[in-house]
């Protein structure tokens, strides 16, 4: 069962800015990479200390920082105390149970958004938490563990002819945002493959295992969708943003990404739709097969009170009894009680009740 709440018994009572790790640790040790680039050269690297950072505080050049894996507290720390990161945004980076949600400071920008996969084995939905630290001339992004979900937005900086290469820190930031909505997109894809299937299966064969999926199902799609609205109103306010730090031409892409949110909102809304009806599916699918049961049952039960009767009749234990002595009187009593089941049975069929 997904957990829906995250726990903050890590961080009781100490006071704002303490910097604990509140989640699964992901990846045995961080993996640091540096992409510094501008139109004419790009360079990328493994760090393998947070200090090999610090050269590229003051570049005029594009630096993308991705740190993968957020459990080194003194890592992180050292970070921050480079790029001026304010201690209550590194908390918030540390808590994985984070709301999506975006910040503006004098210095920089604060994006905490969520980062979703599907896994088609276990038919589930994967998140991941990415908060991104957007200055003039950096971007630093944090995940909760080594993935290639960039990987593409890797391959267009490493393109010397992309757009990318030629643009701010505030579009490669759109990249990445554009690169985590996109994904909701695969999730969807997915999760509406599952419901078809199980829609089917509810329709030919309704279980109690079938009615658990469906409620699995109600329970991602609860998820999704609590992700997704607050990633609405993060694109939402970037994009009115009045900030020195975004461009007006990035300003139309952002735009661009908002719709998706719409998009996905929506496809959401009628997913869930259709799963609140397959419980009432379920249950249709479960009266009818009682129904058709009861239907059988009761003609058996109906077809067999007349030759109870008849048994009855022929079973009292009297002296004098007219057809006791008859030759043939046991062929007539089976030729009679077959003829009364024949003439019920076809009186059914001919009112179409079987």
């Amino acid at each position: 069962m997904r957990k829906m709440v995250g726990d903050s018994s890590a961080t009781a009572g100490l006071p704002p800015g303490s910097l604990v790790h509140v989640g699964e640790r992901k990846s045995p040790q961080p993996e640091i990479t540096i992409a510094d680039y501008d139109a004419q050269h790009y360079t990328e690297r493994v760090a393998e200390s947070i200090d090999e950072c610090r050269p590229f505080r003051d570049t005029p050049t594009v630096t993308w920082i991705n740190v993968a894996g957020i459990h080194d507290i003194e890592a992180l720390r050292t970070l921050a105390e480079c790029y001026h990161i304010h201690p209550l945004v590194m908390e918030d980076i540390l808590n994985t149970h984070e709301r999506p949600k975006f910040e503006e400071f004098d210095d920089y920008l604060f994006i905490v958004v969520k980062m979703l996969g599907y896994d088609a084995a276990t038919k589930e939905v994967v998140a991941e938490q990415v908060s991104l630290i957007v200055g003039p001339n950096v971007v630093i992004s944090f995940e909760e563990a080594p993935r290639d979900a960039f990987d593409a937005v890797r391959a267009r900086i490493r393109n010397e002819k992309g757009r990318i290469r030629s643009s701010g820190a505030d579009y490669l930031a759109y990249c990445l945002l554009d690169t985590v909505v996109d994904n909701y997109f695969s999730v969807l894809e997915g999760m509406a493959a599952e419901i078809e299937e199980v829609e089917d299966q509810l329709l030919a064969d309704p279980s109690r295992d079938m009615l658990q999926r469906v409620h699995g199902l109600k329970r991602e799609l609860i998820f999704l969708r609590k992700s997704v609205w607050p990633l609405r109103e993060v694109l939402a306010v970037l994009e009115r943003a009045d900030s020195s730090l975004i461009r007006e031409s990035t300003v139309i892409y952002l735009r661009d990404v908002y719709d998706h949110t719409i998009q996905i909102v929506d496809t959401i809304e009628s997913l869930r739709d259709i799963v609140s009806g397959m419980h009432d599916t379920y249950l249709s699918s479960v009266s009818n097969r009682l129904n058709e049961v009861m239907k059988v049952l009761t003609i058996w039960a109906t077809i067999f009170i007349p030759l109870t009767f008849l048994a009855g009749v022929y079973g009292m234990n009297f002296k004098y009894f007219p057809e006791l002595g008859w030759k043939w009187g046991y062929a007539g009593f089976w030729a009679i009680i077959v003829t009364v089941s024949g003439f019920m049975l076809l009186h059914f069929r001919k009112k179409k009740w079987l």
